[in-house]
């Protein structure tokens, strides 16, 4: 496995996001509820009740209220869990393009849950902000 990176022009750089396949569902139940058997890509214990995150057909057939349909893009770089500006850069660069995203850090990847209609937009966007990293001979900045 690969050295997490702090850099930032270097996640930058190395974002290559990717366009999981599927529609996602962010879902609040009772934090009774059984999770035996589902693969739930993500939760999370809030006080009103479990955040769950699941494919959007697994929602539907247990009948959980779906709160956002998502698409979910990771990006591939291995960012450290301490990285400063990678999210703000990113959210930047979605935010100017009218795009809202959810984002979930994993031990070794970022991974942003976007609305499904505006999907290859927001990878579009996202491959944009990588390319110009590339190409800058000066870090790029999220300040005017």
């Amino acid at each position: 496995m690969s050295a997490p990176i702090a850099n930032l022009q270097q996640l930058l750089r190395g974002m290559e996001p990717e366009l999981q396949v599927g529609t996602f569902a962010f879902s609040s139940v009772p934090h009774h509820t059984d999770l035996a058997g589902l693969a739930p890509v993500a939760t999370l214990q809030e006080r009103e009740g479990l955040t769950v995150v699941v494919d959007e057909a697994t929602a539907h057939r247990l009948g959980w209220p779906v709160l956002f349909h998502a698409a979910w893009i990771t990006l591939r770089v291995h960012s450290d869990l301490q990285a400063v500006g990678l999210t703000a850069a990113f959210a930047t660069a979605l935010a100017e393009a009218g795009i809202g995203c959810n984002v979930l850090a994993g031990a070794f990847h970022d991974h942003l849950f976007v609305p499904v209609e505006v999907a290859q937009q927001a990878l579009a966007t996202l491959q944009s902000l990588q390319r110009r990293a590339s190409q800058a001979s000066e870090p790029i900045r999220s300040d005017p």
